[in-house]
């Protein structure tokens, strides 16, 4: 299934391609409203809205090219990424291999849905895109085994981990550069878990005023999906809603020479198989 959000109340809604079945209007008692309802109901909540999927009252359903959506996931409780994760990106940086994965967070102030705009604060120039692979978990996860942790993740969307690199080279932190306003488009759908067999199998792609810069696959990695979440839930619990963003490919911006940073009109757009294709204009 395709999970979206609908703009601007956040209601849940199935993306069916054409059309989207809004959840709320369907008037059937404990259907989820929200992704928050999908995903803290657990499986037969997912189930009853695969039912629904596959015979929605007309009264429900919406033209897909009427919707606005938000972020998939509009009000996750943590943010967590992952930076320097495959193995061709930190080359084109100079960066050694880590040992272990370099989690930083975004807050939810970054999340942007598609064909949002994306503002640029005039307190930095060095904009730059990053097309990553993000799991958003469905239930509380402790120190979970990474042969086990695959179980813990209700579904995969495409997020683009904008980043300002002068802010976030100012300091050791990355904080700054990474969680301005809108920084962080997520979406367009959650495809749940079980239409992703094997997130380690994933092409994705960045284009920048339609010319391709980044093209990779998740096969890239040095830590996977499964490693990444069992690493994280050693040192804290994990929750339905989080999500995880699991890094960028080689092609971003930083380790071009000349580097020529992204300004106000370009349009950025990432996708990941499956998952669809998440576009946004810088202002």
């Amino acid at each position: 299934m395709k999970l979206a959000s609908i703009a601007p109340d956040m209601r849940l809604g199935i993306w069916l391609g054409e059309t989207i079945v809004d959840c709320a209007a369907v008037g059937i008692a404990g259907m989820p409203a929200t992704l928050a309802d999908a995903l803290n109901g657990g499986e037969s909540a997912l189930d009853s809205l695969r039912n629904l999927a596959a015979d929605p009252p007309q009264a429900a359903l919406l033209p897909a090219d009427q919707v606005t959506l938000g972020p998939c996931v509009p009000q996750p409780g943590k943010v967590l990424c992952v930076g320097l994760n495959y193995a061709k990106h930190a080359a084109e940086g100079g960066q050694a291999i880590p040992e272990t994965p370099v989690l930083f967070s975004k807050f939810n102030n970054s999340l942007a849905g598609p064909d949002e705009d994306v503002p640029l604060p005039a307190s930095a120039v060095e904009y730059d895109y990053e097309v990553e692979l993000s799991a958003v978990i469905g239930k509380r996860t402790r120190d979970v085994s990474v042969d086990d942790a695959l179980d813990h993740v209700a579904g995969y969307c495409c997020s683009n981990d904008i980043s300002a690199r002068d802010l976030q080279m100012l300091t050791g932190q990355w904080l700054l550069g990474k969680t301005l306003d809108n920084f962080l488009p997520l979406g367009p759908w959650l495809v749940t878990a079980d239409e992703v067999p094997d997130p380690q199998a994933l092409g994705l792609r960045c284009w920048l005023n339609g010319e391709l810069r980044q093209d990779s696959n998740t096969a890239d990695m040095i830590f996977s999906v499964a490693e990444i979440v069992s690493y994280t839930s050693r040192y804290m619990t994990l929750e339905a809603g989080d999500v995880i963003s699991s890094g960028t490919p080689e092609g971003v911006i930083m380790g071009m020479d000349p580097r020529v940073w992204m300004v106000a009109g370009d349009v950025v757009s990432v996708e990941v198989d499956g998952l669809g294709r998440l576009t946004n204009r810088l202002v």
